[in-house]
């Protein structure tokens, strides 16, 4: 009885171990399916959007020219229409880029010294027009016993702090949005800071807040139609939190208005941060010092070709276009150019193959590179022949 009854616990736990190795195969290569899947979902949207912008660049810059060609009224009513268009895709693309990265990974938080509250003034200017538009006010509440000069990534708090400030505009006619910087605690070199805004606008239901933190996730279809949008801006916040070791926090009440907060701990930085006086002027561009420089353009687009070329004769340079990266070889060692414009994706040899070619024989010509995908992505590959 005793053998039969261990010979049926070893068939048993055979039967277990058989078992137990076909679901972890079935695991690994559900993992491996799943893996190339986003990889397939990245490189799509990558491809797509720089698509996308290879055309939106003819709509913006078209615009552009058509503006200062004098219009009569009613055509700069159309074209004020369709610049706010060209913006709005604009930034639309630039979000699918910028979610594309953070689910890939691809996003590092970096550490720098800088100024929060010029930090946040810059945003406020950034979205005073919208705010204007809304005819809603936008009021700050700072706590002047944060140290002037902290350390930590300026652009990526930038980033959250214009998402979740524009939203608030965005969803609040006639009313007040008002952002909050407080310090809950500091210790030695570093400092927790507390970010509040506060609307008074649409709110938003209890149900929709378990999603609204999603990708494309909106308040609700009537929401959207009235208000648009995609649902891109706040999981673009929630992952950026997450990156800075924080966390998005929301309250609201449909009809009354919402508040989002998070807690942020930075450093306090040593280094003097030089601030910079009227951050709403332009920085004027001395347009006397590009007059008579001779350009080379290497662009494979016939209407990008013509844009540039406008755009640059418009400033009084000389210009001349290359349909391929061959032909902008033979034209660099044939002409003194000032300066090349090239294209990174064309048929034949790349930008980056023509420049490394250019690169034999003249090493001090200035070379720009222009892509329509985000340079950080390209960074390792263009610098070895650029500089």
């Amino acid at each position: 009885m005793l053998t039969l009854s261990l010979y049926k616990n070893n068939n048993l736990r055979a039967k277990a171990n058989t078992l137990l190795q076909d679901k972890n195969t079935e695991l690994q290569l559900a993992k491996e399916k799943a893996e190339k899947a986003s990889l397939a979902k990245a490189q799509f949207l990558s491809t797509i959007t720089h698509e996308l912008r290879t055309p939106l660049y003819a709509v913006t810059g078209l615009t552009h020219l058509l503006m200062e060609e004098n219009p009569r009224e009613h055509q700069r009513e159309h074209l004020d229409s369709l610049k706010f268009s060209g913006e709005f895709l604009l930034s639309l693309i630039n979000n699918i880029l910028d979610l594309n990265k953070l689910e890939a990974n691809k996003v590092e938080i970096e550490k720098i010294s800088f100024h929060l509250k010029k930090r946040i003034n810059d945003v406020l200017i950034a979205l005073k027009k919208s705010a204007n538009d809304k005819q809603t006010t936008l009021r700050v509440d700072y706590d002047d016993s944060i140290p002037e000069s902290l350390s930590g990534d300026p652009v990526k708090l930038s980033q959250v702090l214009i998402n979740l400030i524009g939203n608030s505009v965005k969803f609040t006619q006639n009313g007040e949005v008002v952002i909050r910087v407080r310090k809950i605690d500091q210790y030695n070199n570093s400092i927790k800071l507390n970010f509040e805004i506060e609307d008074n606008g649409v709110g938003i239901s209890k149900k929709k807040q378990k999603t609204i933190f999603e990708t494309f996730s909106q308040g609700s279809l009537q929401i959207n139609r009235k208000f648009g949008g995609t649902g891109l801006g706040l999981s673009i916040v929630k992952n950026l939190l997450e990156l800075m070791n924080s966390k998005i926090q929301l309250e609201s009440k449909l009809g009354e208005g919402s508040k989002f907060w998070f807690n942020l701990d930075l450093d306090i930085s040593d280094e003097k941060v030089l601030q910079k006086e009227n951050t709403d002027k332009k920085k004027v561009i001395d347009l006397e010092y590009l007059v008579g420089k001779n350009v080379l353009v290497v662009e494979d687009n016939k209407i990008n070709q013509m844009i540039t070329k406008k755009i640059l004769e418009k400033n009084k340079m000389v210009c001349q276009v290359a349909d391929n990266g061959t032909d902008a070889v033979q034209l660099v060692k044939e002409n003194d150019f000032d300066v090349v414009l090239m294209d990174i994706h064309m048929p034949g040899i790349s930008g980056i193959e023509a420049t490394q070619k250019i690169r034999g024989f003249n090493k001090g010509i200035p070379i720009i590179a222009l892509t329509a995908v985000t340079i950080d992505e390209n960074l390792d590959e263009f610098f070895p022949c650029w500089i």
